[in-house]
């Protein structure tokens, strides 16, 4: 996910065509369950293909490959795991990676960068379901899998707060698009006065409601189900909560959604934008965010990974200020933390009121 440099030679640029190889071979490894299998010690082909029920022919084929790769290493007749394969790819291991390839590798990237040339052409998705079809699939799957991300990413953001959020009287979260919901979960856990409200289509917010059990939160969570645009908001919140979700819009429909949850906010109350950005330099300088900006141009109809300075207008134009920029160590992520604008402290119930009255 850092930047990598240019091909020079035929056989860097065959490397660059294989890639696609290699993401295959890690993501079969981890879901036939073959690196939780060699963490108990040596084994033979023969035998991991009777322990994961395989194919003989397709363990040992497999298994040359992943040594090949550097993964495994082997004697020409037994395997075993090197000694990152150990640390990132055994489920368990504090370090464990592995969840992440059934994200970055999933299916549903798969089939829509094979129509990347199409929607080049067409300036969008040419795939019938993508980011934008309501309870589209693969959220689902992001929300059981990408806890690797967004726990470092959620941790950063708790600790940035964490001064704010202890003197505050009461801490309600809103955490918008929440996916597996551990971005407002981490805040809350800390903070025995904060309550939760985690916002996603229906189909996702199941897998949210197992990360809230996880965390000990389910009495001070509430799951609300719906569209981010279009959804019951309530109010006010202290914290608002925007994880890898505004790549997914144009920089005004972005900040339409940035206005309407500042009408969801305590004037005094801090918005919290994370994700991919870009800065001034030339793309290699930020080469995770202009690869994943093609992953919108193939799901979404105008969805982009914006500046630095696009995103810091989008927060001025929806109400908000002081913000502050905050990288995440060892990941090319940020965190954006903007106030709330002094403004009437009844102002958003003129537009987000509901039945039932509002939390205490």
């Amino acid at each position: 996910m850092s930047s990598q440099r240019s091909p020079q030679t035929p056989p860097e640029f065959f490397d660059l065509m294989l890639a696609y190889k290699n993401s295959a071979l890690l993501k079969a490894g981890v879901e036939l369950g073959v690196f939780e299998l060699l963490a108990q010690g040596p084994s033979t082909a023969a035998t991991v293909a009777q322990k994961l029920t395989i194919a003989e022919r397709g363990a040992r084929l497999l298994l040359n490959a992943l040594a090949a790769l550097g993964l495994l290493s082997s004697d020409g007749s037994s395997y075993q795991l090197t000694s990152s394969a150990a640390m990132y790819l055994v489920p368990g291991q504090p370090g464990y990676l592995g969840d992440m390839a059934h994200v970055m590798v999933s299916r549903w990237e798969w089939e829509a960068f094979g129509t990347l040339p199409d929607a080049v052409r067409h300036g969008g998705p040419v795939v019938s379901e993508h980011a934008e079809t309501p309870r589209y699939g693969f959220w689902e799957h992001m929300a059981a899998f990408s806890g690797a991300v967004g726990r470092p990413v959620a941790e950063v953001t708790a600790a940035y707060l964490q001064p704010w959020a202890a003197n505050r009287d009461r801490l309600n979260i809103l955490d918008v698009g929440c996916g597996h919901g551990i971005f407002g979960f981490t805040l809350a856990a800390q903070h025995a006065h904060a309550r939760v409200w985690s916002l996603d289509w229906p189909n996702v917010l199941d897998q949210t409601q197992k990360h809230a059990e996880r965390f000990g939160l389910s009495d001070r969570s509430t799951m609300v189900p719906g569209d981010m645009f279009e959804a019951p908001l309530d109010g006010p919140y202290d914290v608002v909560l925007i994880a890898n979700v505004m790549h997914h819009f144009s920089a005004d429909r972005g900040t339409a959604l940035l206005e309407r949850l500042a009408g969801a906010m305590a004037p005094d109350g801090r918005i919290v934008l994370a994700g991919f950005l870009t800065h001034d330099g030339p793309p290699e300088q930020d080469t995770a965010a202009h690869l994943f900006s093609v992953l919108m141009l193939v799901w979404t109809h105008a969805g982009e990974v914006h500046s630095q300075e696009t995103y810091l207008q989008m927060l001025r134009t929806a109400g908000f200020g002081s913000a502050r920029v905050q990288p995440v160590p060892g990941l090319p992520l940020s965190i954006i933390v903007a106030e709330r604008e002094s403004a009437d402290d009844n102002s958003w119930r003129a537009t987000n009121r509901i039945a039932g009255g509002v939390p205490a």
